[in-house]
């Protein structure tokens, strides 16, 4: 996994606003569509986790929950341009109202490039530069997986492709039950 430049983030002083108001500036965002903001609180709390578990610098953690929460922010743009809320026009849509909602809320440049980046990315799994976007990928299926339903099979297949945290693999694994397969670590 290629990593992107976290000393831009990692060495900066906190600025911005807290998570919790970022939850809450979110939470109106989505006002009314309980199935986006339950989805995205779980998104959070998985992606918290994974990251605490993984050891994330607090920057970096902070910045991973802030994409969690806003993560689908484009879901909405993206069904009312294209009648769709495919994974590409959530990229596609999403980082132009999160740019605007972190700047009201106080955030400098280069994290709000770095969440904008990932909320743009959170359906793409190739070219993963990070611990942050790793993460968002794992948290975001261990949700999305659940609410689609997906057979074991393919649960399987996507944490064979897309998963590589020690931490998101124990998850994955107890929350749906899975034993390695044999040749699986």
């Amino acid at each position: 996994m290629m990593e992107y430049e976290s000393n831009k983030i990692d060495n900066e002083k906190p600025q911005g606003a807290a998570v919790e108001d970022v939850l809450a500036a979110m939470i109106a965002f989505d006002h009314g569509d309980a199935r986006r903001i339950q989805h995205f609180l779980k998104v959070y709390a998985y992606a918290s986790l994974l990251g605490k578990r993984e050891g994330l610098p607090d920057n970096t953690q902070r910045l991973l929950e802030i994409a969690a929460i806003l993560h689908d922010i484009g879901i909405h743009a993206a069904e009312e341009k294209y009648g769709s809320s495919a994974g590409i026009y959530q990229e596609k849509e999403g980082p132009a109202p999160a740019r605007e909602l972190l700047q009201k809320l106080g955030f400098v440049p280069a994290f709000i490039d770095r969440v904008c980046f990932l909320i743009g990315h959170h359906h793409t799994y190739q070219g993963v530069d990070g611990p942050d976007y790793q993460i968002l990928l794992e948290a975001d299926f261990l949700v999305n997986a659940y609410e689609d339903q997906l057979s074991e099979k393919g649960i399987r297949a996507f944490r064979e492709k897309v998963f590589r945290t020690k931490s998101g693999r124990q998850l994955l694994d107890v929350i749906y039950g899975l034993t390695p397969e044999e040749g699986e670590a």
